[in-house]
């Protein structure tokens, strides 16, 4: 994950968060963190990640002899997973940089595009530049703006959109996913929810101007850009558009999930949740005096009937 100029951490632990200006707190939420409140299934890809990390482990044999060392194997495979999510976080980091870099240059803007060319090369992603190269030469991408960071106001979150571009003559919203291989050789596909993270941009009311002077404008793109995903692999690129008819679909879903951002920040903020609790005084547990006689107008047990 790239990081915006004016995006940090939220030392809450609620995600990703923006400000307006360096001068500024953080205030609201990200699109992506917005869009983490819909919950993920993980487990199965964890298991996975776990168990091929022992199958694959060049001493498996040996291990499998000695009980001492087998624990010690599968130790390391409990951080298998969590060590190959930041490897891919770190290559699409890389990804993105050479794809924001491309663009810089085609607009003439200072740029470091060969710097983040060998930083692909020497972890062996030089194909991943490829894709993206055939990406633009194919669809003749004509870059409006790159890496740009958008507010809005009425609903309170920001993000920062991939690239706007022009295709074709027509405005264009881009998101970048650099995706894996399948074993034919071909990109694996987007997630739907990429859908969600291009309409949540495409209803920005303000986008940045300058980031040091906190300076922003109206959105000036319109209110039906293209929106495009491009999956980014090793061997190819696949691009994708949103289905306009669905866009209404997924900019409800995120509205719904921005305000279950909100309820979590106010219940953690109203106060603490769980508070010690002490057993009752010992005066409050004496046993009550037996009483002598049913009272009136109750009927006396039915032993029988229940069979005592």
């Amino acid at each position: 994950m790239t990081a915006p100029e004016l995006a940090a951490a939220s030392p809450d632990g609620f995600g990703r968060m923006y400000r307006r200006s360096f001068q500024e707190p953080p205030t609201v939420p990200s699109i992506t963190t917005v869009i983490a409140q819909q919950p993920v299934e993980l487990d199965g890809w964890r298991s996975y990640m776990a168990a091929k990390h022992v199958a694959d482990h060049p001493a498996l044999r040996e291990a499998a002899a000695d009980p001492s060392q087998m624990r010690r194997l599968v130790r390391t495979a409990v951080d298998a997973s969590e060590a190959y999510a930041r490897s891919a976080a770190e290559r699409g980091d890389r990804v993105h940089s050479y794809a924001e870099q491309v663009a810089l240059q085609a607009l003439g803007r200072p740029h470091r595009l060969q710097e983040t060319l060998e930083a692909l090369r020497e972890h062996g992603e030089e194909g991943f530049a490829r894709s993206v190269d055939h990406w633009w030469q194919a669809f003749g991408v004509e870059p409006v703006a790159a890496e740009l960071t958008v507010w809005n106001h009425s609903l309170g979150y920001a993000g920062t959109l991939d690239l706007v571009a022009r295709i074709n003559g027509r405005i264009c919203l881009v998101d970048y996913k650099t995706k894996g291989t399948s074993r034919d050789g071909r990109v694996k596909a987007l997630d739907n929810k990429v859908a969600m993270q291009l309409v949540a941009g495409m209803k920005a009311e303000e986008s940045l101007l300058d980031a040091e002077a906190g300076a922003w404008e109206p959105w000036a793109h319109g209110e039906d850009p293209l929106l495009i995903a491009v999956a980014v692999g090793e061997t190819e690129h696949a691009a994708v558009r949103v289905n306009p008819e669905v866009r209404r679909h997924h900019w409800s879903t995120f509205c719904q999930l921005r305000r279950v951002w909100g309820a979590r920040v106010e219940a953690a903020s109203a106060g603490r949740t769980l508070l010690p609790l002490a057993p009752p005084p010992p005066a409050a547990l004496a046993p009550q005096p037996a009483v002598d006689q049913p009272a009136v107008g109750l009927p006396a047990p039915d032993h029988a009937a229940r069979g005592l």
